[in-house]
């Protein structure tokens, strides 16, 4: 079940990494035997998120970044392109994915701990 939520966190640390111009992909071990270790690997990767600066973000969306998969394939995006037809479906798939698995195996989740609390301005 740990690989869900893994794999939703590497695509979350992929688009910081590649279109905030941070170099290579970030790969995190994926030894997480534990819920306390799956938390420790989030906060991580939120806190890597939160490092990064609107400068170092703004003006990507052209950016041609080229992403190479475990595989060897190579598939080239712009910035703009990563984000929103590669990173952020692959983070909800998995992300969705998790959810669906908790809830079979009888664990009580409903929709607000997926969706979380709503933020307001």
């Amino acid at each position: 079940m740990f690989g869900p939520v893994q794999s939703g966190q590497e695509d979350a640390g992929r688009v910081a990494d590649v279109v905030g111009d941070h170099g290579a992909l970030r790969q995190f071990e994926t030894a997480e035997a534990s819920i306390p270790e799956l938390k420790e690997r989030i906060a991580k990767t939120i806190d890597f998120i939160k490092s990064l600066t609107p400068a170092q973000i703004d003006g990507t969306e052209d950016k041609e970044i080229t992403f190479k998969f475990p595989s060897g394939a190579e598939r080239k995006f712009t910035g703009q392109a990563l984000l929103l037809n590669f990173c952020l479906p692959n983070f909800y798939f998995h992300h969705t994915t998790a959810y669906d698995i908790l809830r079979n195996c009888g664990v009580e989740v409903g929709k607000r701990d997926f969706m979380g609390t709503p933020v307001t301005p």
